[in-house]
């Protein structure tokens, strides 16, 4: 019996201590992430590769990450308020694609860490102070729209021959591409193109900018999409135009330049890890796009009576036929 007894004493000491050892462990963390962009759906690409890229760094959706996601469909002032729900619900993240979702939040919040996306000139839109030292509460992915605006002229130019004249519309709020705007005068001036700048305010001043665009003209289209300008301009305009991401070109655009979307996305889940496991924005420098593509449609080209040239098949990342 004292035997019994005692055996039995350990095992209720047995236990207590376990359950004092699973009380004793700490809750398991789900994150969550405050999505924010002026898409016109949840599946941006650039969420689909933070999703992709937190999956393969550990971090999956459900049991370690929850996600957020304010989309504003291009609507001006919607994507403020948006910034604003994110901010009061206390997130622990806030990811950005484009720059007025970036501005957005960082007017929001001055605590929460901010990882923004397709952001072409983080210094210039003052989004950051520096590359190197982005100081405050954001880091992210710069998609180096500036540098890379008077490269897209060049390629729309080695396609179309004897191209003219191309048309640069863009929204008067877009802080990316009015800084990209002296380098593309530069571009065109080199290139003996006119280049005919049209800052629109409003649904009605594009439409008639649009109308304006005659056939054997060509169009930059804009890096930002307020008023879904690229997709209008893919809908409407006649002549020929160079987009600043594939996405365009599987969508039936004849060309694009730029970095990938999606590929931009699983880049910056490296820095939302990171942060999530402890490190300051302020810490971690701004990174460039890894991955630029030249994407062609060549049904889009023949539909358009334009022959592509092999220097441009040569170097494209995306062919679609």
């Amino acid at each position: 019996m004292i035997a019994r007894s005692a055996v039995l004493a350990l095992l209720l000491l047995a236990a207590v201590a376990d359950a004092a050892a699973a009380e004793a462990q700490p809750e398991h963390r789900v994150y969550r992430i405050g999505v924010l962009n002026e898409a016109w759906a949840a599946n941006h690409p650039t969420v689909e590769g933070l999703k992709e890229g937190l999956r393969e760094l550990g971090l999956v959706e459900g049991r370690d990450v929850a996600y957020e996601i304010r989309y504003t469909k291009g609507v001006p002032g919607a994507t403020a308020a948006a910034a604003e729900e994110l901010a009061k619900a206390g997130v622990d993240l806030i990811f950005t694609s484009n720059e007025p979702a970036t501005l957005a939040a960082k007017s929001a919040t001055q605590s929460i860490p901010i990882v923004f996306t397709l952001v072409g000139d983080p210094v210039a839109t003052r989004v950051v102070d520096s590359l190197a030292r982005p100081g405050g509460n954001l880091t992210g992915i710069s998609s180096r729209a500036t540098e890379l605006a008077p490269k897209r002229l060049e390629v729309l130019k080695s396609l179309v021959t004897g191209l003219k004249r191309v048309w640069f519309i863009y929204h008067g709020s877009d802080s990316t591409d009015t800084a990209a705007l002296a380098s593309v005068r530069e571009a065109a001036s080199r290139f003996q193109i006119e280049l005919i700048v049209r800052e629109v305010n409003d649904l009605g001043a594009l439409f008639i900018a649009l109308k304006e665009v005659r056939r054997d003209d060509g169009v930059l289209a804009p890096v930002v999409d307020t008023f879904d300008i690229p997709a209008k301009i893919l809908d409407v305009a006649r002549g020929p135009g160079i987009f600043p991401s594939a996405l365009w070109v599987e969508n039936g655009a004849v060309i694009s330049y730029g970095p990938d979307f999606r590929a931009q996305g699983v880049q910056s889940a490296r820095l939302v890890a990171k942060i999530l496991r402890g490190a300051r924005p302020q810490d971690l420098p701004v990174e460039g796009a890894d991955r630029i593509d030249l994407a062609v449609n060549l049904n889009t080209a023949r539909q358009l009576a334009l022959r592509v040239p092999p220097r441009i098949l040569v170097r494209a990342n995306v062919v679609q036929r």
